[in-house]
């Protein structure tokens, strides 16, 4: 399944957060709310999500072109993106024991999910 939601890590939240509205946290909240209304869904073993992170439009035409669907080796971590999407899907995310994660750039932001078996 292929969701044109942009990838938005979980943010490391505080007691402060519930008064002080960070933007992070707000993104994070916007996030959560439109892979519900999207209808995301993850097995709970045996998947692959790749989150395709857009690239700045700072890029130049022959960069975005060089670096299209290559590895994203810069923040946000791959675990803290995982972290974001399973708290935004579960409500007890503790049952999920098995998935791969990569995360690549692109034009625009996605998530992709596979379904793998073994």
């Amino acid at each position: 399944m292929i969701y044109n939601i942009t990838p938005v890590p979980k943010p490391r939240m505080t007691q402060r957060d519930r008064w002080a509205k960070r933007k992070p946290v707000l993104q994070y909240f916007a996030f959560k709310d439109e892979c519900k209304a999207s209808g995301v869904t993850l097995p709970e073993s045996h998947y692959h999500i790749i989150f395709v992170i857009p690239m700045p439009k700072s890029w130049s035409n022959k960069k975005r072109a060089e670096m299209d669907g290559k590895p994203h080796q810069q923040r946000p971590d791959k675990d803290n993106l995982e972290k974001g999407l399973l708290d935004a899907i579960f409500g007890e995310d503790c049952r999920v024991w098995d998935g791969r994660v990569t995360k690549i750039w692109g034009n625009v932001g996605q998530i992709i999910i596979k379904n793998i078996e073994e």
